[in-house]
């Protein structure tokens, strides 16, 4: 069922969803009661009514009426058992980040659809994390029901706030003994993505493949049960949205306090992308790709700004953010406005969400820049940190570059040109640089 460390909290929450509420408090909190039918109600698909079920969301919901004013401008998470299990403070995961969990065990998307109003959207968030929709399945739901009625809170969230960043995080792996099978849950993710592609105020969130086992299940170690996440999998959960939490400076930040070695200049200053630019790259133009791919018509520098013309590349805190791209995968390169023709070492840190891709280019060549583990294609690292800060090191000696991640080799003879700049590139998910520092040798 569960690991010893949360059986006390599920049974907490049963005895909590099967405690019957005073009558005065029946009366009270009616407001908050499961409507008794599905007549004139938003969204489609099903609603849960059991008896243990109606008096969770009542209660749960009574509550937190109480905690609107003491919660306003939270980072709130609306979800179901998974984001409840993870406690009022999420387990201390952010820090002193101000968030309001807003899950209710066994809930669907379409119930979040009727309580969205009053359980969230009365918050005023500072931003929304999204996770649905595992119990539509076990219902019985299509995925196509399912993804229309995210698309519809979705819309309710723009419409209360179109600068509010709303995080859509995709449904974890479950097991096909829990009804949850693999197939539906991709694609329930797959629809998901499609729906809200393009759409700059939502950040999709890889939460699927961290987490699913060689046949796409949950792997036991993290879902005891096949369902709910321990505190292992919580701790993955986290670790996913903290580097997207940092950009949209909720989290880091304060500045870093690295100093460069004696005999390196940095690359980066911090504060803005002085001595970077995008380039010209008249060879993209008539050809047609699956993914966006912008055309850059003449070079632009960016000496002083903090980010590049289209937002994708941004200074925060020290870090060179790529932001996570609204098309899902969008492949573009900044580069140094300096050439370095002679011998160097090229040292700098990177942090991924999962899965992202990008890469690291040595004068023109792409040194592969990933999420290792679930990107590739250097999936047997042993030092690697997922969703952490792990360094890069490139040596280039007579036109052959030597090149290691937290000490490991990844390419021994890496053949580079005589000449060119330094680039970085984005494509999928959100990638960090940070500390990027080069020192000639010659």
């Amino acid at each position: 069922m569960s690991s010893p460390s949360i059986r006390p909290l599920a049974i907490f929450l049963l005895l909590f969803a099967l405690a019957p509420l005073p009558l005065h408090a029946q009366e009270s909190d009616s407001q908050f009661s499961i409507p008794q039918t599905d007549d004139g109600l938003p969204g489609e698909g099903p609603i849960r009514r059991y008896d243990w079920f109606r008096n969770l969301w009542q209660n749960k919901r009574s509550q937190w009426s109480k905690q609107v004013d003491a919660d306003q401008g939270a980072v709130v998470f609306l979800g179901d058992s998974i984001t409840q299990g993870w406690g009022d403070n999420l387990g201390g995961s952010f820090g002193d980040l101000k968030v309001a969990n807003r899950g209710i065990s066994g809930d669907t998307t379409r119930g979040m659809l009727i309580r969205l109003e009053e359980d969230v959207l009365a918050l005023n968030p500072k931003a929304v994390v999204m996770l649905m929709g595992t119990n539509d399945l076990e219902e019985k739901a299509e995925p196509e029901t399912i993804a229309a009625n995210m698309k519809l809170i979705v819309a309710k969230l723009k419409e209360h706030n179109p600068e509010m960043p709303i995080i859509l995080c995709k449904v974890f792996p479950s097991s096909a003994s829990k009804s949850r099978s693999a197939e539906k849950i991709q694609r329930v993710n797959e629809l998901y993505a499609e729906g809200v592609q393009g759409d700059p105020q939502v950040i999709v969130l890889e939460t699927w493949l961290p987490f699913a086992d060689e046949n796409g299940d949950a792997k036991s170690e993290e879902f005891p049960d096949l369902l709910h996440p321990n505190q292992k999998g919580y701790a993955k959960w986290a670790a996913a949205l903290r580097p997207v939490f940092a950009t949209l400076g909720f989290l880091e930040t304060e500045p870093d306090d690295f100093q460069v070695e004696p005999g390196f200049t940095s690359l980066f200053n911090g504060k803005d992308l002085t001595g970077w630019q995008f380039k010209a790259n008249p060879e993209r133009k008539g050809k047609k790709v699956g993914i966006a791919w912008p055309i850059i018509e003449e070079d632009i520098a960016f000496d002083g700004k903090t980010e590049s013309n289209d937002g994708r590349y941004v200074a925060i805190n020290d870090r060179l953010v790529v932001t996570t791209p609204a098309e899902g995968r969008r492949i573009q390169q900044l580069w140094t406005t300096q050439e370095f023709p002679g011998n160097f070492v090229l040292k700098l840190e990177f942090r991924a969400t999962p899965n992202a891709d990008s890469g690291v280019f040595i004068r023109a060549p792409q040194l592969q820049c990933r999420d290792y583990p679930l990107a590739g294609p250097y999936k047997e690292l042993k030092n690697y940190k997922p969703q952490d800060w792990n360094e890069l090191v490139v040596t280039v000696k007579d036109g052959v570059a030597y090149c290691t991640c937290n000490g490991e080799v990844l390419e021994e003879a890496f053949q580079v040109p005589e000449t060119g700049p330094i680039g970085l590139e984005g494509d999928r998910g959100q990638m960090e640089y940070r500390r990027i520092r080069i020192q000639e040798l010659d």
